[in-house]
Parts: C-alpha cells; sequence; structure tokens
C-alpha cells in the first residue's frame, strides 16, 4: 500500500502502489497485472532518499504514494485504477546542501520531466523556490531552505492516452535542397487572423485551420519551423513588469505540448490537438519543425525556483561549477544541462524520438547548439550529443538544424557540425544586410555566402543545403523594420532599452521609423524586394519569418520576446495594402521560381571549373564592364556585381537516372544610389537575355516582357536586383 497524506482532518486514504517498471520512464497508462487498468510511474531521481507520487482530484486535493521500487536509479510503481487525465506531480526527499550541489526539497511539488501534458500556470509566488527567496541577506539567500508547500502554485503533470491514429499521415519528406522554411509563432501567426474562427486563434486548431494552411501554400514555403511549443514557464522578472515569455525559450516540459497554445483543453487534449495541427500540415504538404530548447531550463540559477529537475537531482541534471553551489551557464539563462550524463542524454533524446514517432514532428531546430556539444567544458564535434544522434535510427534521418553558437568561450562554430547537420548561418546574414545598407563587403565574402558557403561548408560532405539562409529571425528586427529602423527601439520591454543588439546592421532611408514621406516609403519597399530576392536566389535553404512577405512591423523592437501582443502578431490587414500585397506575390513568385529551376537549390557546391571547350563554367562572376572578375576585383568591395548561373552543367542526376539540366541565369545586383550601366555577357555565356524579375518595380510582369541582346549595356536602376534568363 501507499503511503498517504491526510486531507485535512480526514484518515488517511490509502492506494495500492503495485511494483510496475522502471521502463518507460514518466507517467504511461497500460494494461497491469490481471488485466487491471492503470498508470505506471516511472523517475529517475539518482541522489534521492525516497520519492513520493502526488496525486490531484479536481478540488486540488493530494493524495501522496511512496515509489518504494529502485531500478538502476529509477523509482517506480504502478497504480491501480489511475486513468488518463489524473494530474499528479513528485515530492524529492534527499539532502539540503546547497554548499554541495544537493536542494532536494521535498516541499516543493516537481512536474515530471516526461509528463506528455501539463495542467496550470507557473505563476513564480515565494512558495515555488526550493530557498527563502526574499531573505534579507541575498548573498546566501539561496542556502536557506523554504519549507512551505508550493503545490498550490505549480502546474501538475497529466496521464494522457495514447490513442490517436496515425495510419492516414503521410509526411512530405522533403529534400533539404528543395526546402523554404518558414519560421512562425503558434499564437502571433494566428492570433489576428481573420479567417480563423475566433475560440481557434493563437492556438494548435488555428494553425491547422484551411484559413492559416492557405496561407502557406499560396506562398510555397514547404515547412514551418515553429519557435518553441515545449511547455514553458515565464520569467519572475517578467512576471513583475506585468509581462510574458512571448518566445517560449524557458522550457519547463520536453514532452509536453504548451498548454497555452490549446483550444481544446489542457487535461490531455493539448496533445491530440497538437497531432491532428501535424496531420493537417502534412496533408498540405508542409514539414514541421520544432525550435528546441534543451540547453537550459526555466528553473535558472541557484536563485531560480524549484519546479523540477533541481529539487530531483540538482547535481545530475545540470552543470555545476567548481563552487558546486554555483551554475556553469553557457546560455545566459541561469544554467546549463549536463549533456555529458548518461540520464540527461537519454531526457533529450527521448524527448526527441518522442515528438518525431508519437507527435509526427519532421525535424527540430536547437537553439544554443554549441552549449549541448559541449563535453565537461570546450565544445566538441565528438560529443556524446552529436555521436548519440548520429548513430540513431530515428534521429539521424530527420531535419536537424544547429543554431550553431553558444554565450560560453569557444561557443562560436558556424560552419564546424559534423554532417547530417544544417546551420543557421549569421555570416549569410550580414554580409547581405551590408551589402544593401551600403556598407559594402568584400566581392569574395559576399560570393561565397550567395553561392552556398563552400569555405564554411565544403568539407566531410556537406553540401550547399548544411547553410540555411536567412536576413531577418525570430530575434531582431522584422525585414521591414531592418529598411525603417537604425536603432533598437526595445522600451516596452521595461529594461532601459538595455536589452537586444546594437549591431542591427540597418539603414532606415533616411528616416528613423515610421513616415508618410512617399520618396522614403519607395525606396523602403524597394530595398525589402531586394533582400527577398538575393535570399531566395542564394544557394542553401531559405528561410522567412512569419509576417515578413506582407511588411509586418515591430516598431523597431529588435529583442520583442517579452511581447505578447500587437507588437508581434501578424497583422493581416497588411496584405489589403496594396504595397505590401504587391510584396508577398513577389515573394511567392520567386519560390515558385525556386521550385521550378534545380539551378537555383543546388545538391552540390559549384566548382567554378570549365567542364567542356567553350570555357563555359558552372559559376561565374562578372563585373559591370561585362568582364570576369579577376583576383584583385574579387577581394575588393564593389556596388555591382553579376552572378552566372549555369544549368548545363548541374551534379547529379534525377529519379530516373537522367542528367539534370536546366535554365541559366544571370542576377545582377546593384547596391549603389544611382542607375548603373552594366554590360551583358557575350559568347559563351549567352546569345541573349530576357528579364524575369526587376525589383525597382512594385508589380512584376507576369511573363518576361523585355529582351536584350549579349553584350549589349542595359541600364540597372538604383538600389535593384535584375534577374536575367539566359536564351
Amino acid at each position: 500500500m501507499g503511503d498517504v497524506r491526510k486531507n485535512g482532518g480526514s484518515p488517511p486514504v490509502r492506494l495500492p502502489v503495485w511494483p510496475g517498471a522502471p521502463t518507460p520512464l514518466g507517467a504511461r497508462y497500460r494494461v497491469g497485472p490481471d488485466g487491471v487498468a492503470g498508470t505506471n510511474f516511472a523517475l529517475w531521481a539518482g541522489g534521492a532518499e525516497s520519492v513520493e507520487l502526488c496525486l490531484f482530484d479536481d478540488a486540488g486535493r493530494e493524495t501522496r504514494c511512496e515509489l518504494a521500487e529502485l531500478t538502476h536509479e529509477i523509482w517506480h510503481g504502478f497504480v491501480p485504477d489511475v486513468h488518463p487525465g489524473q494530474r499528479y506531480g513528485y515530492r524529492v526527499h534527499g539532502r539540503w546542501d546547497p554548499w554541495t550541489g544537493a536542494r532536494w526539497n521535498p516541499s516543493k511539488l516537481l512536474l515530471d520531466p516526461y509528463a506528455r501534458a501539463v495542467d496550470g500556470d507557473f505563476v513564480l509566488p515565494a512558495e515555488v523556490y526550493g530557498h527563502v527567496r526574499d531573505w534579507p541577506e541575498q548573498h546566501v539567500a539561496d542556502t536557506v531552505r523554504d519549507d512551505r508547500d508550493s503545490a498550490p502554485y505549480v502546474p501538475k503533470g497529466v496521464v494522457v492516452h495514447d490513442d490517436d491514429d496515425w495510419a492516414e499521415d503521410h509526411r512530405p519528406k522533403t529534400p533539404w535542397a528543395d526546402s523554404v522554411i518558414y519560421e512562425l509563432h503558434v499564437k502571433g501567426f494566428t492570433k489576428l487572423h481573420p479567417g480563423i474562427p475566433q475560440e481557434l486563434r493563437g492556438t494548435y486548431a488555428g494553425l491547422a485551420h484551411p484559413a492559416a494552411i492557405d496561407h502557406l501554400v499560396q506562398l510555397g514555403v514547404t515547412a514551418v519551423e515553429l519557435l518553441p511549443v515545449h511547455q514553458f514557464a515565464h520569467e519572475d522578472h517578467l512576471l513583475r513588469r506585468g509581462l510574458r515569455n512571448y518566445w517560449g525559450y524557458n522550457s519547463i516540459g520536453y514532452f509536453a505540448p504548451h498548454a497555452g497554445y490549446a483550444a481544446s483543453g489542457t487535461t490531455g487534449q493539448q496533445v491530440g490537438e497538437f497531432k491532428r495541427m501535424v496531420q493537417a500540415l502534412h496533408a498540405a504538404g508542409i514539414e514541421v519543425i520544432l525550435d528546441v530548447v534543451y540547453n537550459h531550463t526555466a528553473e535558472a540559477g541557484e536563485l531560480g525556483p524549484t519546479l523540477s529537475l533541481r529539487g530531483i537531482d540538482n547535481r545530475g541534471y545540470y552543470r555545476l561549477q567548481s563552487d558546486t553551489r554555483r551554475y556553469a551557464d553557457y546560455t545566459g539563462c541561469g544554467n546549463t544541462l549536463h549533456v555529458v550524463q548518461p540520464h540527461v542524454l537519454r531526457l533529450i533524446t527521448d524527448s526527441l524520438r518522442y515528438w518525431v514517432t508519437e507527435m509526427g514532428v519532421d525535424g527540430f531546430r536547437f537553439d544554443l547548439a554549441a552549449a549541448l556539444a559541449r563535453s565537461m567544458h570546450d565544445v566538441d564535434m565528438l560529443s556524446p550529443f552529436l555521436a548519440v544522434i548520429a548513430q540513431d535510427p530515428v534521429l539521424r534521418r530527420v531535419k536537424l538544424i544547429a543554431e550553431p553558437w553558444d554565450v560560453g568561450s569557444g561557443g562560436y562554430q558556424v560552419g564546424s557540425f559534423p554532417p547530417l547537420w544544417t546551420e543557421w548561418n549569421d555570416r549569410y546574414r550580414n554580409a547581405v544586410r551590408d551589402f544593401w545598407r551600403g556598407a559594402l563587403p568584400d566581392v569574395r565574402d559576399l560570393g561565397y555566402r550567395l553561392s552556398g558557403s563552400s569555405d564554411l561548408y565544403a568539407w566531410g560532405g556537406r553540401r550547399p543545403y548544411a547553410s540555411v539562409n536567412f536576413v531577418t529571425a525570430h530575434d531582431g528586427f522584422t525585414l521591414r523594420d531592418l529598411v525603417s529602423y537604425e536603432q533598437k527601439h526595445n522600451e516596452e520591454n521595461g529594461e532601459g532599452n538595455r536589452d537586444g543588439t546594437d549591431d542591427n546592421r540597418s539603414w532606415n532611408c533616411g528616416v528613423e521609423g515610421e513616415t508618410s514621406e512617399d520618396r522614403v516609403l519607395a525606396l523602403r519597399r524597394r530595398q525589402l524586394r531586394n533582400l527577398v530576392t538575393t535570399l531566395l536566389l542564394s544557394t542553401g535553404v531559405p528561410m522567412l519569418v512569419a509576417g515578413d512577405e506582407m511588411g509586418r512591423t515591430q516598431g523597431g523592437n529588435n529583442n520583442a520576446y517579452c511581447q505578447d501582443g500587437d507588437v508581434s502578431w501578424v497583422d493581416w490587414s497588411l496584405l489589403d495594402e496594396p504595397g505590401w500585397r504587391s510584396l508577398f506575390s513577389l515573394t511567392s513568385r520567386l519560390i515558385a521560381l525556386r521550385h521550378a529551376h534545380p539551378v537555383l537549390r543546388r545538391r552540390a557546391f559549384f566548382s567554378g571549373r570549365a567542364r567542356s571547350a567553350d570555357g563555359l563554367r558552372d559559376l561565374a562572376w562578372f563585373t559591370a564592364r561585362g568582364t570576369e572578375m579577376t583576383e584583385r576585383d574579387w577581394y575588393a568591395p564593389a556596388a555591382t556585381l553579376g552572378m552566372y548561373l549555369s544549368g548545363r552543367d548541374i551534379p547529379g542526376r534525377d529519379a530516373r537516372g537522367a542528367a539534370v539540366v536546366d535554365d541559366s541565369f544571370l542576377a545582377v545586383l546593384h547596391a549603389a544610389d544611382r542607375p548603373g550601366s552594366f554590360v551583358l555577357p557575350g559568347e559563351p555565356w549567352a546569345d541573349a537575355y530576357e528579364l524575369v524579375v526587376d525589383t525597382s518595380r512594385e508589380e512584376q510582369s507576369a511573363e518576361p516582357d523585355t529582351r536584350y541582346a549579349a553584350g549589349s549595356a542595359v541600364t540597372v536602376p538604383a538600389r535593384s536586383v535584375l534577374l536575367l534568363r539566359v536564351r
């Protein structure tokens, strides 16, 4: 029988707890001995002295049951007649000795790290801290234990039934080279959409609605990259200012879809709702990639709350300094998960496999991935985490994207992740922004970025699609703000405008912020067309941010992580304005062009060498004079360059073994503030050219409407891109 606490003055309630099994970890509803249905509970708590399972009824009354079985540091038990929908948590007993890293405190109800659904919000009053948060001597506050019960103030895990049928689900399995990624926030993308029913806005069901999916299909993207949807908590400093963590990079439940995005309920219904969202996106040919935060948790540093892992086994889950009272912080968020520990590595990989096999997702973008690749201290590309991923039969087959840096020493690792991995390429972002704002990089640097960044990725069998190219992301300016602001305007965040980067590499076109000057507005829209066109013509995997295709603005806020409102939500009324509708149309047209032409989505790097007697190469760079660039040109800045992409020499074969042959294109990028002359290369490069895109135009012609003879000089409008098809 379980050891049970009294509820008020009533006699103890005794529940049977059978031995159960140590695997799988978490709470799993199943049929037990003698055909009795119930739930098996299993929790790794390596250094604990004992573990209590705490069950809660609808009124919040608690029943405690001791898990007496211990197998390989896993406490476990089977409780008959505990069914899906049951809310639960744990109390873990052990030593309180922060000076040695031991922070057990059974007064604190702990969330099961394997909970697959979470009910309730983290509100962070003083009672949820394992130490006395408001101790007058703050420098030792974390060493004074708080014995107040936290159960009334923390969310509970929920037992979930595995009853969804995936038989009709078909994963798109889009090849990397064919992918176009669209980064979006579940709530922000759907909250203001007029075509989504009010009760579904801001939810997984809202994203699954045909009105939301129709926009993605019209745009032509192949994958959505969802900002964090693991259960997360809001930081204390935000709650004190009346704000919330909007982005969600503060995870506390790695198996649970964030309950705040569920329309159907939070006692397990969110799981099925998430699955149905994935199925709806798959049916439209769209993959689902999750932005995941396994580098740290919402428990912060030693002055943070005790919500889960800290109270289960602080020393087992977190990296500690030599002064084991303190946390090693490679993330800037107060703590770092100790991924070298086998049980931490198991937690992460079990979570990843769960989201692939049971929730249907197609890949992951790893926040601050360098922190996961650290061995004891240094970043190590042979680290246990990367080694396990490489050999895992499930995970090695899905899309893996690294944010290839953290905030620790040696954390910047762009170009260093092994094969199987793609990376956010911030060097692409910087070079493209610099070119179009007039801070011209060397042609060499821009050339590498436009052609797949072979200087970073042409090793170890990696391909051009190892580079995820982006100009904007969730952090930083939106695309519209990039051409409207030179300084950040983060005052609404309540941090005195100190937060957010000062390295924006932006140009406001002569006026800071919003303006009614037609000349400035026209120039800004042209710059947006230049940036979008450059991104979608570049070799690699392009990533767009939701709303950038229609001119979304955050009013100059470049760190809107705590802005859960109009600052961050997509304003769908922009599509009713002709200027922004035309930007959407151009973006959609360029994505369609990319899908239609394999020369724009190469699977192998360019060689730059002639493959035939006529001297034609697969990639060539031209000056405004129509001559190929010399080494001197290559290492000098230039406001004008031509990039020739040959469709005749595409390596590889199609699915039936035939050679891949495509049109050839010449892209002329001109960042100068005045029109310029560009001589179109003659033979052997082309006999003639036809104009496909001219970013100086607000509206693009449906069909090529201008032809030019090879060798002729054309006038390139100020600050524009010309894309010409070779004839």
